[in-house]
């Protein structure tokens, strides 16, 4: 997607907002809504206010994450309010970002993605890469591991440990 993005007229607004959706596993309310203030670029950390009942947490960013944070802070010139906003100067809407993803991955991948997916990629990527299932049910907010447990069915992981 990110050579597609590039052709955009937002493309560095929108591969961020979809690079941090992902790695931190944000929903496009919570995206849509993240201040200035929410993110430390000197410890390199992200507190994430969530939604529907989920847990807040503080978020570790990747260095090349931080790198595009900085890029775009200087490309946009704003160090406080909200990080996401149109030319206009207004927040940019979870309308706008849904249909920036659809038309995006439409293009890119011949399928409409709804946004939500990039926050189920996050919870399958940290599975499969071996995280705990009590740390991604940390990370991603959920107040029951239930919700968590449901990655796995997609990952092949529920099985991994039996031995005949």
């Amino acid at each position: 997607m990110r050579g597609a993005m590039r052709h955009q007229r937002h493309g560095r607004r929108d591969a961020l907002m979809i690079r941090l959706a992902f790695e931190h596993g944000l929903r496009v309310s919570e995206l849509v809504v993240l201040r200035w203030s929410a993110i430390d670029l000197v410890t390199h950390e992200l507190r994430v206010t969530r939604i529907k009942g989920s847990l807040d947490g503080t978020h570790p960013l990747q260095g090349s994450t931080v790198r595009a944070l900085k890029r775009y802070q200087r490309q946009d010139g704003r160090f406080s309010g909200l990080v996401f906003v149109n030319e206009r100067g207004a927040p940019v809407s979870a309308d706008g970002f849904r249909r920036m993803m659809h038309r995006l991955s439409e293009q890119v991948l011949g399928v409409k993605w709804h946004p939500h997916a990039l926050r189920h990629a996050c919870g399958v990527h940290l599975i499969i890469s071996g995280v705990d299932l009590r740390i991604v049910q940390q990370y991603l907010g959920h107040a029951n591991i239930q919700i968590t447990g449901a990655y796995t069915a997609l990952t092949g992981r529920p099985f991994e440990r039996l031995v005949f």
